[in-house]
């Protein structure tokens, strides 16, 4: 992973009125902080942190915070929030990280490939949307994926399946299903094929004659 540069200003004036007045300026407040880092109050460029937060690694991007007149960390995004309304950056938190230490990370995971047992009714589910792994920063994939190509009904994948880069764990237990091919719901499958044969035979029936009225007697 590239590690990405940005660069900030220090912020003396907290509170909510300076920070409506920095983002009048074009820059949201941040904070960068860590275990052996006391909070650090910056200024980043909103703009600047859009485009890492959409680049291939998103908010699991290693970043180079360097903080004008002062000092440089290595960090990643930990939080950040947008406007309700507007859907623009409004503030964002920075996590001190140190490239020689593991971090527990989410990764994107995707399914690749079509499984053969579709063909066959069966529904493929992908049970994670995102995949816990630890590993140190730069090492840190964009996504996993898996292929489902010999998926048959009934079958599953397990995390022990996924091909990982040396120095990345998955936080999962090996034997926890990450995809299922399902079989067909039989109970729906009996039940429309009932319908269906119940629906000619219904068809088929005349509908019953209206009762003739006594005639009068002359």
């Amino acid at each position: 992973m590239e590690i990405i540069k940005l660069s900030a200003t220090p912020r003396v004036e907290t509170g909510k009125s300076s920070s409506g007045r920095l983002r009048r300026t074009g820059q949201i407040p941040a904070i960068a902080y860590g275990r052996e880092l006391a909070p650090v109050q910056v200024a980043v460029s909103p703009k600047s942190l859009t485009q890492i937060l959409t680049s291939a690694h998103g908010d699991n991007s290693v970043v180079e915070l360097a903080v004008e007149g002062g000092e440089t960390f290595t960090v990643m995004v930990r939080d950040y929030d947008y406007h309700p309304i507007s859907r623009q950056l409004i503030h964002a938190d920075f996590i001190q990280v140190k490239l020689d230490q593991p971090v527990d990370v989410e990764v994107p995971f995707r399914c690749v490939g079509k499984a053969k047992g579709l063909v066959s009714g069966g529904t493929l589910q992908q049970i994670f949307r995102t995949i816990p792994v630890r590993s140190l920063p730069e090492k840190i994939p964009a996504f996993l994926e898996i292929d489902v190509s010999d998926l048959d009904v009934g079958e599953s994948l397990k995390a022990s399946a996924l091909k990982l880069e040396e120095g990345v764990k998955v936080r999962l237990p090996e034997e926890q299903t990450i995809v299922v091919l399902a079989a067909p719901d039989k109970a729906a499958a009996e039940e429309e094929a009932k319908a269906a044969a119940a629906a000619p035979a219904a068809a088929g029936k005349a509908a019953p004659a209206p009762a003739k009225k006594d005639e009068k007697k002359k």
